[in-house]
């Protein structure tokens, strides 16, 4: 039997749409996986079937393959595991044959059956959103930053048996995301510094003011100790608060990075590197 999920993957600061096919057939038991992978997403395959086994799961002795399409995307990172999972319960007619059009899926799988936290949640729910998505099932570690989309129904979950309650429709553990007025509270808007601190330097202080309200690039030059990586770092506190699509660009790359220490704040502060 053939079913199909959706999961997403980061390419850059990006994310990407990820087509989860299973197909279970008879025949030679196996589990195969294509779709340009990584070794990660290949090991997914030991991390599944012993996760759906501990789970109370039972895997008949079948030929199991998944397709992670489209193949031209490289697949790296251990957030399809959950996906893999869901789409080998449907083929196997154990969770109901729903849609599962409009329904993102991210996770990383333990052994046990629990579900894991994975970087990157944001730019793949931001663009799973932009894309038609309207729910989407994530590690309960994850649900505070991928609430941060405004619009879209987040699933937190904390092991494999609570998807299957969950699309068996015997549990709604559903957390509505922040609105932007929650947002706007929830900004980390403090700098250590600011440009008031400058002393002298006016020629240098007038240029700088002259690119932040225009948005120019400046180009410093002089001796070491003059104060020119002083100045810049006071740069962003004259800036612009950064728009809601401007927050959500700094954030996904803060995620992507896994140095988002709160994950329920929206960043709001210009970076400055």
């Amino acid at each position: 039997m053939f079913s199909k999920v959706y999961s997403s993957a980061v390419i850059g600061v990006d994310g990407a749409t990820i087509s989860v096919e299973a197909d279970v057939s008879d025949g030679l038991p196996m589990f195969t996986m294509v779709g340009y992978l990584s070794s990660s997403v290949k090991e997914a395959g030991e991390r599944v079937r012993t996760a759906l086994k501990n789970s109370g799961f039972h895997m008949p002795p079948k030929r199991i393959t998944i397709n992670l399409s489209p193949a031209n995307i490289r697949k790296d990172g251990s957030g399809f595991d959950l996906a893999i999972a869901v789409s080998i319960l449907l083929s196997l007619g154990i969770t109901p044959a729903i849609n599962m059009e409009e329904i993102l899926i991210i996770g990383e799988l333990s052994l046990n059956g629990t579900i894991k936290a994975v970087n990157g949640i944001l730019p793949m729910v931001y663009h799973g959103f932009n894309h038609g998505m309207k729910r989407c099932i994530v590690p309960y570690d994850n649900v505070e930053e991928a609430s941060l989309v405004k619009g879209l129904s987040v699933v937190g979950v904390k092991e494999l048996k609570e998807v299957v309650n969950f699309l068996l429709g015997m549990d709604e553990c559903v957390f509505e995301a922040y609105s932007r007025e929650d947002l706007v509270v929830r900004k980390d808007t403090e700098y250590k510094m600011d440009f008031s601190e400058i002393k002298g330097q006016d020629t240098l202080k007038r240029g700088m003011e002259i690119a932040a309200a225009g948005f120019h690039n400046v180009l410093m030059t002089g001796a070491a100790g003059a104060g020119k990586s002083m100045i810049a770092k006071r740069l962003p506190t004259i800036m612009p608060s950064l728009s809601f699509e401007e927050s959500i660009e700094v954030t996904k790359i803060y995620s992507i990075s896994g140095l988002l220490e709160d994950t329920s704040v929206l960043m709001n502060k210009r970076p400055f590197r």
